[in-house]
């Protein structure tokens, strides 16, 4: 079976391919607990972990 050449150039394809991978992510701010964090991402504030503004982990709290 033939083999086609490659019509687009390799540096056009590698290009294509890398460029969108060295861009920093958005940061979003949460209303909740005015801590900054990627988008779409959990984060951790004050040992406790939020997602949307919501409690997902509460902190362990030691009662004597």
């Amino acid at each position: 079976m033939a083999h086609p050449k490659s019509r687009i150039s390799k540096q056009r394809k590698r290009k294509r391919r890398t460029h969108k991978k060295a861009t920093i992510p958005p940061i979003a701010v949460c209303s909740k607990t005015g801590e900054a964090h990627i988008y779409h991402r959990a984060y951790w504030h004050d040992g406790e972990m939020f997602y949307k503004g919501k409690l997902l982990i509460a902190a362990d709290v030691e009662e004597d």
